[in-house]
């Protein structure tokens, strides 16, 4: 059993930058699929990055050139870099570990998720 855990949330300005990392308690090299999400009250989780073990990556519309998906395997630890940040992006992010399957990612671990505030 893998444990995810996030930090790095916190409250900053708009325009200001962020980056939240996600701990894993043991080996994240057998994840072919990792992610972040988000959440704000009242509405579903939504995805916001994914990075595959191959390095592929891909960001919803929303954060498209603000934010850098990364992960490390030697340091069993994935990152997002979030940058020109905007009061919308105000929610609590999760980060999730699973695989690839033909219908998408299949996430089968996820972090108990960390607070970003973004001030206007």
């Amino acid at each position: 059993q893998v444990q995810l855990v996030e930090s790095g949330g916190g409250l900053v300005q708009t325009g200001g930058s962020l980056r939240l990392s996600c701990a894993a308690s043991g080996s994240i090299f057998s994840f072919n699929a990792m992610g972040w999400y988000r959440q704000t009250p009242g509405k579903q989780r939504e995805p916001v990055a994914i990075i595959t073990s191959g390095g592929y990556t891909s960001y919803a519309d929303s954060v498209k050139g603000r934010f850098t998906i990364s992960r490390d395997n030697a340091e069993n630890t994935m990152y997002l870099q979030m940058n020109s940040l905007k009061p919308e992006d105000t929610a609590v992010y999760y980060c999730a570990a699973g695989s690839l399957t033909r219908n998408g990612p299949q996430y089968d671990y996820w972090g108990q998720g960390t607070r970003v505030t973004v001030s206007s």
